[in-house]
């Protein structure tokens, strides 16, 4: 009997909204410790992944320098009210602008070498368990370690 999606997988996962600003994740990501939160539409249906890295992208220092030449143009000549200001510097983006929308995903039947298999052909991390259309659990590459050591002691 292999070890499957179901008994390995994280539930209730940790999700967010589509609409949810960096901050929100950033915060979620820190709070929660983790690395990447399922982005899911309030039906839960997954609508994609949005990782630590995507959340960094907006802040590149080559975006923060587009940023400050429109910024110097802007201003060039007229003097441009504080809140304007403010509010150019707050980063408003939505997670739905950030997230990765094709994602891979797993079945709760889904076997610990399928998993496995599935994680090491497209190079990711977690796998979102996915029944009906529905966010069940995610799978991360700890829950695979575990696994295999839990198949180490059953076959002892």
């Amino acid at each position: 009997m292999s070890i499957t999606a179901r008994e390995l997988m994280t539930s209730p996962v940790v999700t967010t909204d589509p609409k949810a600003n960096l901050y929100q994740v950033a915060e979620l990501l820190i709070r929660k410790r983790i690395s990447a939160i399922p982005v899911c539409e309030p039906n839960g249906t997954l609508a994609g992944i949005i990782s630590e890295a995507d959340v960094m992208r907006p802040f590149r220092e080559s975006v923060q320098r587009v940023r400050s030449r429109w910024l110097d143009l802007l201003s060039e000549g007229e003097d441009l009210s504080t809140e304007f200001l403010d509010y150019l510097r707050q980063d408003t983006t939505p997670a739905s602008d950030l997230m990765a929308r094709h994602v891979i995903t797993a079945g709760p039947n889904a076997t610990l070498e399928e998993l496995a298999e599935r994680m090491t052909a497209h190079g990711v991390k977690r796998l979102p368990i996915v029944d009906a259309g529905k966010l069940i659990g995610i799978v991360s590459r700890s829950d695979l370690l575990r696994g295999i050591t839990m198949m180490h002691v059953v076959a002892k």
